[in-house]
């Protein structure tokens, strides 16, 4: 270990004949794009599956809607004391936010603010729902929980080093634009840990767990799960082996407890290729990876974005 919307019910018209209960149902373009009714019909396959997940509570997605606009509209939402930039996918038809949602928010209204085409803003709200997570108690070596002053300010340097990191915004990756947030995932293994878990290291409450952890043999390799360039190459005194990778528009993946680094910061990636390999540094009780995603400057759950 390391440092849905629910679909409306169905419309019932029993009093109704079937053609006409199917028409009130969809309106006359959907019945238009039914298959016919009898022995030889087929079953049309499902709707392709957004990425990611929409699920609006802490440490989620939420996924709105900004409408049709002939450029990508600009959005920002407020963390902490600072107004970032959120990710804007889509076209000219129809825009979509996709926003990282914070561990720490409370349940309630929330909002994200949009400029407008006449230099002013609107404000798209949302409802953030809430989630309980479990703890987890965990015995890792005293001087990873009881910092010496020497390591005190080492994790001072690289938090200050890491904030940097996590503010990169950049509009396109290097590798082009995306086509889909469908990410694989980076390596094969039993999910040992998962995303927002309450941690308490030898007894003492810590941070939530910001990541998904993936127990896997130490050496096995790590590949890309989009396309995107390394932003960020280090070895830190909790993470261990790190290393973060941009996909554009502030979303990013954080890769740690590696025990090989096998890029460096300006490397553009495929998606799928390996870039790394699983290992046991920093704060950890075995080898695994840690990985993380962040929106926003948010980090959030990563099962949102790949197959369950």
């Amino acid at each position: 270990m390391s440092a849905t919307a629910v679909p409306a019910p169905a419309l019932r018209h029993p009093t109704l004949p079937l053609f006409t209960r199917r028409a009130a149902l969809l309106g006359v373009g959907g019945l238009l794009a039914l298959p016919a009714l009898g022995r030889d019909a087929k079953p049309q396959p499902a709707a392709p599956t957004v990425w990611p997940h929409a699920l609006a509570v802490p440490g989620g997605v939420a996924r709105l809607s900004l409408g049709p606009a002939a450029t990508r509209p600009v959005a920002q939402a407020r963390q902490g004391h600072a107004d970032v930039p959120v990710l804007v996918v889509g076209d000219a038809i129809a825009w979509t936010a996709v926003v990282g949602i914070p561990l720490s928010a409370m349940p309630g209204d929330a909002h994200i603010t949009v400029a407008t085409a006449d230099g002013g803003t609107r404000q798209v709200a949302y409802t953030v729902a809430p989630k309980q997570y479990k703890e987890q108690h965990l015995k890792v070596s005293p001087r990873t929980v009881d910092l010496s002053p020497q390591d005190q300010a080492r994790f001072e340097r690289e938090r200050d080093h890491q904030a940097q990191v996590m503010a990169t915004f950049s509009e396109q990756p290097a590798g082009g634009a995306l086509q889909s947030l469908r990410m694989q995932v980076p390596v094969p293994g039993r999910r040992s840990s998962s995303f927002g878990l309450r941690r308490v290291f030898n007894g003492q409450p810590r941070n939530p767990h910001s990541g998904m952890d993936i127990a896997a043999a130490t050496g096995t390799p790590i590949v890309a799960p989009l396309p995107g360039k390394v932003i960020d190459v280090g070895d830190y005194f909790f993470n261990g082996g790190t290393v973060w990778l941009d996909h554009g528009q502030g979303l990013l993946t954080m890769y740690c407890h590696l025990s090989s680094m096998d890029v460096r910061v300006g490397d553009v990636l495929r998606a799928g290729e390996a870039f790394c390999k699983v290992g046991a540094t920093g704060r950890v009780t075995g080898p695994h990876l840690h990985w993380g995603v962040m929106l926003n400057r948010t980090m959030v759950d990563p099962a949102l974005f790949v197959p369950a």
